[in-house]
């Protein structure tokens, strides 16, 4: 089995892309106006409209209605990516600070209110298990 892709479902995904792109920078890969994908190197964030769900099963996901899942972005300095995000951000749920199992995170709301970790391994087990540490 392999892990594809994490998909939100939103009423908004010309909003929603848009915020992901920023955050990501990463450029959408837009199937219709319904559909997008940002991929990365590791993973894809799907983003798909409430008229998307009812071609799985009627009423399965609901937009804007998740406290559960974290998306969560490994990037290379989590403090550069605080302040270049500072306008774009509107919901931050905590400010950059170096957990005990080692990550520096910034968590945030997107858009829709799904919480989005950004983090960067600091101590030499999180930079071995994520293979990559804070830039110089």
């Amino acid at each position: 089995m392999s892990f594809v892709s994490i998909r939100v479902i939103t009423g908004d995904v010309a909003r929603l892309v848009a915020f992901y792109e920023q955050v990501t920078g990463a450029r959408a890969d837009w199937s219709n106006e319904d559909f997008a994908e940002l991929r990365t190197t590791c993973a894809t964030l799907a983003i798909a409209s409430t008229r998307t769900v009812a071609l799985f099963a009627p009423d399965a996901a609901r937009p804007s209605d998740n406290r559960s899942v974290i998306i969560e972005l490994l990037v290379d300095d989590v403090d550069d990516v605080h302040r270049n995000l500072a306008n774009v951000v509107e919901d931050v749920v905590s400010e950059p600070a170096t957990l005990p199992w080692g990550n520096r995170s910034f968590l945030f709301r997107d858009p829709d209110g799904n919480l989005v970790n950004v983090f960067t391994p600091m101590t030499p087990a999180a930079v071995a298990k994520f293979g990559r540490s804070r830039s110089a």
